[in-house]
């Protein structure tokens, strides 16, 4: 859902003033931070991925869908949000749109997590992955953005809204193109550093385009609040992060399951080649033992 950039404002309606970092550089941080821990989660998972095959693939794609959509994209734009103010003006949240647009960041991550993931990894499907990302995770930030209510209307800047998307889609691709190449703690810890920047860039710059025109005589926000959201977002994330860790910890590394599946390759090809063992030749009948008679057995 990219928005419309007419504004809807009135002759002579005030400008309101809109602060995005109400507490400082706290919750930008945290938000930096949610994300930079759901991308690493994330390439945790698609590095397992890389050396599955079927129905073990599939799940540990799911799993970095959740990672990365869940808790690297959408927790960190409301985290965002949580300092976002206008002028004074109460906001509320529609409960609805808030879920749908949780949704569709896990949906579009998976779509183009599955679209690299069972197909050949080439130029091709990583550009077309990251468009579908880069849209669908603009999407849900512009949702979110329609899903507050306000006694004002919103408006925004198409240069900025434009260069939000633009900035979706290049952090799709690399996120993309680091779940298929990034290999190494350390090379790991620097594209979900990467990655966070670019999502958090993202958000940030369609906060900007943002335009509000305060009407003081529309009728009260209804609607939940941002701290209603507050208890149920801290368990999820601790839930969602704690299962994640102890399934990736409890998993075997990439490299063990690359030895392994060698280990099993190598095994089958001996199978097929070596040929089967020839039959044994049968056993010579041998004549039943015969039993001693007492005059044999003491010379008659």
């Amino acid at each position: 859902m990219i928005p419309s950039t007419a504004s809807r404002e009135k002759p002579g309606d005030p400008m309101a003033e809109v602060d995005h970092f109400s507490y400082g550089v706290l919750t930008p941080v945290l938000a930096y931070l949610m994300s930079v821990i759901g991308s690493l989660l994330g390439l945790l998972c698609t590095a397992r991925a890389r050396v599955s095959a079927g129905r073990a693939r599939a799940a540990w794609l799911a799993l970095a869908a959740l990672a990365i959509g869940w808790t690297g994209i959408w927790v960190m734009h409301f985290i965002a949000m949580l300092g976002f103010s206008v002028g004074g003006a109460e906001i509320r949240y529609d409960v609805p749109r808030t879920i749908l647009s949780c949704v569709i960041a896990v949906v579009v991550v998976a779509a183009g997590l599955f679209l690299v993931g069972f197909r050949e990894a080439g130029r091709g499907a990583i550009v077309t992955g990251g468009v579908v990302m880069g849209i669908g995770v603009a999407s849900m930030h512009y949702l979110g953005m329609a899903a507050m209510n306000m006694p004002g209307h919103i408006g925004y800047q198409p240069g900025l809204v434009a260069a939000s998307v633009a900035i979706a889609v290049v952090a799709a691709s690399a996120a993309l193109l680091f779940a298929l190449r990034v290999r190494g703690a350390w090379a790991t810890a620097g594209a979900a550093l990467i990655m966070g920047v670019a999502v958090t860039g993202m958000h940030y710059t369609g906060m900007a385009a943002m335009r509000v025109t305060m009407h003081h005589d529309m009728a009260p926000p209804t609607g939940a609040t941002a701290t209603d959201f507050l208890v149920p977002l801290i368990g999820a994330i601790g839930v969602v992060s704690i299962v994640l860790l102890a399934i990736v910890a409890m998993a075997p590394s990439e490299d063990e399951m690359r030895i392994e599946a060698e280990l099993r390759e190598r095994i089958q090809a001996r199978r097929e080649i070596r040929p089967p063992y020839p039959p044994y030749p049968p056993m010579p009948p041998t004549e039943p033992s015969r039993t001693r008679s007492p005059a044999e057995w003491f010379d008659g």
